[in-house]
């Protein structure tokens, strides 16, 4: 392969370098701290389902892999991966003092 080979696919290494650090990666990490807030999550922790529903796990069910939720509604079944991490980590998040 000549240079002019070797320069005709350097736009093309660079896309897929440019590609990779900036879609591949962080979705790839953010899969993977999504997997471990899953398996970190113990009963009395307070989660909100991805679809809005507040809510106190109280059991879980590893044979169907759902966590059990109590709402104001009564208790009720969820999967686990429709757990949201990033409103579950808000909602646990110690709260900052207003300044006066």
């Amino acid at each position: 392969m000549s240079t002019d080979g070797i320069m005709s696919l350097l736009p093309f290494l660079g896309l897929f370098i440019v590609f990779y650090f900036f879609m591949i990666r962080p979705q790839m990490k953010k899969q993977k701290d999504e997997k471990k807030f899953a398996a970190d999550l113990k009963k009395g922790d307070k989660v909100i389902t991805k679809s809005g529903m507040h809510g106190k796990i109280i059991d879980f069910s590893e044979k169907l892999n759902s966590v059990i939720i109590e709402t104001g509604a009564g208790k009720i079944t969820f999967d686990k991966s429709s757990i949201s991490m990033e409103m579950s980590k808000q909602l646990n998040a110690p709260k900052k003092e207003e300044k006066k």
